[in-house]
């Protein structure tokens, strides 16, 4: 419990929230987002934080926490495929391929790691480096319509000059 200006309390509740109270009543219950007063947390219960903050659409907070787990357990296939989301649905494709890039040399048959890879590239206007990886996620799981519309939307390889 920490008491603010005014009489206001916020009080730490499971699942990473604050209840926040004044003099008057509860003010409301918010989400802490990323803090470091929590040293005894393990790479997996960041993992899950990220993942849910991720669920919630708060990517940028997701890429902090999911951070925080990549520097206690760095080269984990599930933690870097959450933190390439993070970053890429954060509008950071650089980071975003840098983390899938290691995702895929930690775990080479990852298909939503060619997938996700493939996405990078195109988001940074890197289309031809991109459809390799798309083509690549497509062959390892033919199943996923997601991946065949993400070849389909990059459109056919660029055709080879021919010299006259």
């Amino acid at each position: 419990m920490r008491r603010g200006p005014a009489g206001v309390v916020a009080t730490r509740m499971p699942g990473a929230c604050l209840r926040v109270r004044a003099a008057h009543g509860t003010i409301g219950i918010m989400q802490s987002l990323p803090y470091d007063d929590a040293p005894d947390e393990t790479a997996y219960d960041l993992l899950l934080r990220g993942q849910a903050l991720l669920t919630s659409n708060h990517h940028a907070q997701a890429a902090i926490v999911l951070e925080r787990a990549d520097r206690l357990e760095p080269g984990k296939g599930s933690i870097l495929e959450a933190l390439g989301r993070a970053y890429f649905n954060s509008g950071q494709a650089s980071r975003a391929q840098l983390t899938f890039e290691a995702l895929l040399d930690v775990d080479p048959l990852s298909h939503f790691g060619h997938y996700a890879l493939g996405q990078s590239l195109k988001r940074l206007g890197r289309r031809q480096e991109a459809g390799p990886y798309l083509r690549l996620a497509v062959a390892m799981s033919p199943q996923s319509a997601l991946y065949r519309a993400a070849l389909t939307r990059l459109g056919p390889p660029p055709r080879p000059r021919v010299e006259p």
